[in-house]
């Protein structure tokens, strides 16, 4: 199995931590806070005792001062259930002349590598989906622990970017296609998407999973030519998914594709904001720890360039 995470990537994933804007409900072990009451580790509030509670968490202080009995109730901590979703269609294959073996299904890769790391510290859940192929390419349920981590990494280690996304104007067909995405991530689940968003079924899909009270954080993966199109003379451009061609003269496109491009890509995240999504760009020649500290940093920290 490759080994996604360099060592400086994976001594600076200690300082992020896996949490989510919704208090979780379920019950379990696991880092995550969730708004249960009870006996945990941080203090929440004092409500006055009633018969079945335990001495224990009588706060004899506060009766020395008040005469009164009160219980300290604190946040119990709860399992943070993490799906990851990738996208594996065609366009994900692309990568960038300075390194061509590092294309955007091997960066969505490593930085799913670097959220299952993350989850496994914290004993939390994790399974992962990759969509390609025109439906699920592979899909692993969820689980915990060590074993947990190396059937996805294997899994990761297998996935190569064919086809496209299941086209959503088709209905059953599509809802058929993506039906193990809906069965197995459940509502509240922490749903982390990598995708380059080319796609409007990859949109249309995240979407409706927030829509339906699971929490999404979106990654758009982007090449260094999209960002800068330093591209010189005639080039020819090939749509990997619809084979379509473009011939142009890509100096003088330059400042026009670079306009589309970045008011597609701004569009882009309005939408997802207004669905309720935290949405963030990355570029395939930027740390691969950068998306997750955007989402999960504990303390404000200055990234440095990562060797890959």
């Amino acid at each position: 199995m490759a080994d996604w995470i360099p060592a400086d990537v994976r001594a600076r994933l200690k300082s992020l931590r896996l949490s989510t804007r919704q208090a979780g409900a379920a019950q379990g072990f696991g880092l995550h806070s969730s708004r249960m009451r009870g006996a945990g580790l941080e203090f929440a509030q004092y409500r006055s005792y009633e018969p079945g509670d335990e001495p224990r968490q009588i706060d004899w202080k506060l009766y020395a001062r008040s005469d009164r009995f009160f219980v300290r109730e604190a946040e119990r901590d709860a399992p943070l259930s993490l799906w990851l979703l990738i996208d594996a269609s065609a366009s994900m294959g692309q990568s960038d002349a300075a390194r061509p073996d590092w294309s955007r299904l091997s960066a969505a890769c490593a930085i799913a590598a670097c959220a299952i790391e993350l989850a496994l510290r914290q004993g939390e859940t994790f399974g992962m989906a990759a969509i390609g192929d025109g439906g699920i390419a592979t899909l692993v349920a969820s689980g915990a622990g060590p074993r947990q981590r190396d059937r996805c990494l294997l899994e990761l280690s297998r996935l190569r970017a064919r086809g496209g996304w299941p086209a959503q104007n088709t209905g059953a067909t599509s809802a058929t296609s993506l039906r193990a995405v809906w069965e197995r991530v459940s509502a509240g689940a922490l749903v982390l998407m990598l995708s380059d968003f080319f796609d409007s079924a990859a949109v249309e899909l995240a979407k409706k999973l927030c829509a339906a009270r699971r929490e999404v954080l979106s990654v758009q993966i982007l090449c260094a030519a999209e960002r800068d199109f330093a591209f010189a003379g005639g080039q020819l451009f090939v749509d990997p998914e619809t084979g379509a061609e473009l011939l142009t003269d890509a100096p003088a496109a330059r400042a026009k594709f670079l306009r589309a491009f970045n008011a597609a890509k701004n569009a882009l995240a309005h939408e997802l904001a207004a669905g309720g999504i935290r949405h963030t760009a990355w570029v395939l020649d930027e740390p691969i720890d950068r998306p997750l500290a955007q989402f999960f940093s504990t303390r404000a920290s200055r990234l440095q360039p990562a060797s890959r």
